[in-house]
């Protein structure tokens, strides 16, 4: 009698990290050669747990170092209440459980949310990592998808057409602490739709289609210029992520020697305790050099790895790319080539990261910061304040686009002559760099025109640095105007909308005499003066009245076209 296993076979798939290039998971796919025993699966929760047993135990058979993804339907989940099978058989292949990601593959209706929440608890508990699979074409509820809180969300293709709501589900998964992938990648403009929407992980027939045999090599398409969007404080160490290759903490000599000239592409070993923890890191070169001297097998190939080996550097799993570098900075120089052991939260290993990583990407975003500089202030673009503009909007962050110059600065240029000019120029860029705090970004769109985005409540400081600063150029007394508009949460689409609506504030603002700012709200109509003198009013009198420049003045009749 034939069993369903006879005629089932697995595949693997590669999982590609968009930033350092390499693999970072397999995922095992069921393929059955004949029936549909996936069908099955989903109404037969028995059935599924034994095809997950199935998947590991064909990727021990594969004697594969990556990490694994093996998928679950959500509802076998809910019957189950976990899958023990799955925890044994993950041990004796001789893998450990944070090396194993469950997907929860759809559908999620009439799956019982409570039952299934308490199984991916019980397989949190055991070690294993959670994966949120076929949101964007599947069933998942939004609110089912935070109480989920998954290591990772696989989003389908068809979104990369929609990058809006790719950028809208990085945002949420980095409040979940969460790493965004796209599954079905085949060309290179999805691929590239995919780095430029926000996702660190792809999987897809661009990269390697599914095989008997893992992987050895994959399609990575270079990264285009332009592209790399890093954070002020710096990238995320989960963007470089490599898997770890783990053995016990009471690992022979000769078991490391082992792995390591069977994988040649391993730079070390972790060796950790029972719960995943690194207590000691093992680095290749020296390893193999103690094993390969006068002696070095006899003396140690049954001795614990653990005296080769060195105390671990380890790193959160929220830490920056800087604070990697800051790690490997501490002690000998004979470590700096060491992997860092990236930690989550209970200090147990989700893999490491590498120094060439780091200080490639660093570089190049060095490289792509330094290429939008402006060359006379050293401050960037709009390009820069723009894309960040765009991402407060898609976070639901209250924000105020302003735009300064200075007034009348041809004239400036013909009477105190252009170096004099540039000066004064980079004067206005400093003090604004100075005056601005917190996430406020200053760029300086060429001329004498500088843009600047800020939470609202930093305006005001922001404003009196330098519209009550005496500025001059070749001792002729120079004023400055302030445009400002106000984008409460859901006022603006992006950042194209706000600039429409600070265009007839810039207006207004240059029609006032003296130092002037003008703000208004995005959505609602008219404008305050909160700086300027009417253009009939004498010189130093004042638009605002006797309480002077900070009195808010409101001109109802004005800057009401473009402002909502």
């Amino acid at each position: 009698m034939h069993s369903w296993t006879d005629t089932l076979r697995f595949a693997f798939q590669p999982v590609v990290n968009l930033v350092t290039g390499g693999v970072a998971g397999l995922e095992v796919l069921a393929r059955p050669e004949t029936g549909d025993i996936l069908a099955e699966a989903r109404r037969d929760a028995e059935l599924d747990g034994r095809l997950a047993v199935s998947a590991v135990r064909a990727a021990a058979r594969r004697e594969t170092l990556l990490p694994l993804q093996v998928n679950v339907f959500a509802g076998t989940l809910a019957d189950l209440g976990g899958l023990s099978p799955l925890h044994d058989a993950v041990r004796q292949a001789g893998r450990l459980p944070w090396e194993v990601t469950v997907d929860v593959v759809p559908p999620y209706t009439h799956v019982p949310q409570r039952a299934l929440l308490e199984a991916l608890a019980a397989l949190r508990e055991q070690g294993f990592r959670i994966s949120a699979d076929g949101v964007g074409d599947g069933d998942v509820p939004l609110r089912l998808l935070t109480d989920i809180a998954p290591d990772l969300v696989k989003l389908d293709a068809c979104l990369l057409t929609r990058p809006a709501a790719v950028r809208a589900m990085r945002t949420l998964c980095d409040e979940l602490g969460a790493l965004l992938a796209v599954e079905g990648v085949e060309t290179e403009r999805q691929c590239a739709a995919a780095r430029s929407a926000g996702a660190q992980l792809a999987q897809g027939e661009l990269f390697a289609p599914p095989a008997r045999l893992p992987a050895a090599d994959v399609y990575v398409p270079p990264r285009a210029s332009g592209t790399v969007s890093v954070p002020r404080s710096g990238p995320s160490v989960r963007e470089f992520v490599r898997p770890a290759a783990l053995l016990p903490a009471a690992a022979s000599a000769g078991q490391v020697r082992a792995l390591l000239t069977g994988s040649p592409d391993v730079s070390g070993v972790l060796l950790v305790d029972r719960a995943g923890v690194p207590l000691r890191s093992v680095h290749r070169s020296r390893f193999l050099l103690s094993m390969s001297g006068r002696y070095g097998h006899a003396l140690y190939a049954d001795r614990p790895a653990a005296k080769l080996g060195d105390p671990p550097r380890t790193v959160g799993i929220d830490a920056t790319a800087w604070e990697v570098l800051d790690v490997v900075a501490v002690g000998g120089r004979d470590r700096t080539s060491d992997d860092v052991a990236v930690v989550d939260r209970h200090g147990r290993c989700v893999g490491v990261v590498r120094l060439a990583d780091l200080v490639r990407a660093l570089s190049e975003t060095r490289v792509e910061e330094a290429a939008g500089l402006n060359p006379l202030t050293r401050l960037p673009g709009s390009d820069a304040i723009t894309v960040e503009a765009d991402r407060w909007i898609a976070e639901g962050r209250p924000l105020a686009l302003s735009w300064l110059d200075v007034d009348r600065f041809k004239q400036v240029n013909d009477g105190a002559g252009f170096a004099a000019g540039d000066e004064l120029i980079r004067s206005v860029g400093r003090a604004l760099q100075a005056a601005a705090s917190g996430t406020t970004r200053v760029g300086h769109i060429g001329g004498d025109d500088f843009l600047v985005l800020a939470g609202p409540e930093d305006l005001d400081p922001l404003a009196a640095a330098v519209l009550d600063a005496p500025w001059s150029a070749g001792g002729r007394p120079v004023t400055l105007s302030l445009a400002t508009v106000v984008c409460p949460p859901g006022s603006v689409s992006d950042h194209r909308r706000a600039a429409a609506c600070l265009a007839p504030l810039k207006k207004a603002a240059k029609a006032l005499r003296g130092a002037s700012w003008v703000l208004g709200r995005a959505g609602a109509p008219g404008h305050e003066v909160r700086r300027g003198a009417p253009p009939g009013a004498a010189a130093g009198s004042g638009a605002v009245g006797a309480a002077g420049p900070g009195t808010v003045g409101v001109e109802p009749g004005r800057g009401r076209e473009g402002t909502g």
